[in-house]
């Protein structure tokens, strides 16, 4: 018998800059939906705002992207232009 992967997790919708899980409380990104843009972008970053860059500035398009990320300080969403993106994650696992 083979063994079965199941990827689900919560989802949060951001229009706006925001946290992801909780300031500091570790979390696993699955990935994102972007439901809505004009010339959007997003960015990750470790714990805050302030906090260490994950990713660069990522332009999406609209759909599903799929980007596994492990985040043991927790997790922030930097929102640029016009975007309405669900992300998906897995909490305090990392």
């Amino acid at each position: 018998m083979s063994n079965v992967v199941l990827e689900s997790g919560v989802s949060v919708n951001l229009t706006a800059s925001g946290q992801i899980g909780g300031a500091a409380r570790p979390v696993t990104l699955i990935g994102f939906y972007v439901n809505s843009t004009t010339a959007g972008t997003i960015a990750f970053a470790s714990a805050s705002s302030g906090g260490t860059t994950l990713s660069g500035t990522i332009t999406p398009a609209i759909g599903f992207h799929r980007y596994p990320m492990a985040c043991p300080n927790g997790l922030y969403a930097t929102i640029g232009g016009t975007l309405d993106v669900t992300l998906f994650y897995v909490p305090n696992q990392a």
